[in-house]
């Protein structure tokens, strides 16, 4: 076995010192999924016509990035996983405007 300190952490990366997040932001978190919960729930009860899935997404999408960026710890994390992260979430993005667009457009021959 070597001996060899390796300062920087170049060859063993995942032990490198971690952010510890206090109980007092797990709890502003919580708290704020739980606004934005019921949120949810009161732009269900409005007819706001076509924006009503749009609306819904956009709450979600925003309760994800929370869960992201605190309880997934990416926030502290390095610039290459906060990448990472941002293509899956356009990936994620551009699915859900393809898919809104082909749900829109099914419409179109009706009228």
């Amino acid at each position: 076995m070597s001996e060899y300190h390796d300062p920087s952490n170049v060859l063993n990366p995942e032990h490198a010192d971690h952010h510890i997040i206090s109980p007092r932001t797990y709890a502003v978190v919580f708290v704020t999924l739980l606004i934005f919960t019921g949120i949810t729930v009161g732009a269900a009860y409005v007819n706001l016509g076509i924006l009503n899935p749009i609306v819904a997404l956009a709450i979600a999408s925003f309760k994800a990035v929370v869960v992201i960026l605190f309880f997934m710890h990416v926030k502290y994390q390095s610039h290459l996983i906060k990448l990472t992260v941002a293509a899956g979430f356009f990936t994620f993005i551009v699915l859900i405007t393809m898919t809104m667009s082909d749900y829109i457009s099914r419409a179109w021959g009706l009228w």
